[in-house]
């Protein structure tokens, strides 16, 4: 399946720091949003940030793979949509870590509404961004 959303980031910190951030609760409010995330395929855990008039603030989730420090999915449930979140680790010969990100199973309904995925991959670089500044500060 092609991904809805796929972006590629790259880190000078180790691939430890970054699968630490990808996998510390604390860590994951710092870069995402509040969260009680454990690192433990089976784990139903939510992200929580301030609600709007069109959202309830919350993404319900579940741990679907976890395989230190190379890939880490699991569930994303907001607003009746249910994806899939895949990240992968690589360690480049140069030290740089490759984290890449892939988004998958928005319905054909959400793709054909004009600014789903674009919001999606808006909300993800911001993210990433927010990711690399945590990074920095180890």
């Amino acid at each position: 399946m092609k991904a809805d959303v796929s972006l590629d980031f790259q880190f000078t910190s180790s691939i430890e720091k970054v699968w630490n951030a990808l996998t510390d609760s604390d860590m994951l409010a710092k870069w995402i949003w509040e969260n009680d995330f454990k690192p433990v395929v089976g784990h139903k855990f939510q992200f929580r940030t301030e609600p709007s008039e069109w959202w309830n603030g919350i993404v319900d989730s579940e741990v679907l793979v976890v395989d230190e420090p190379h890939t880490l999915s699991y569930t994303w449930l907001s607003a009746g949509e249910s994806t899939t979140i895949t990240w992968t680790l690589k360690e480049g010969s140069d030290g740089t870590v490759h984290l890449h990100l892939d988004q998958t199973g928005f319905s054909e309904e959400t793709k054909a509404r004009q600014g789903a995925i674009e919001g999606a991959t808006y909300a993800w670089k911001n993210f990433g961004g927010q990711l690399g500044t945590v990074l920095a500060e180890l």
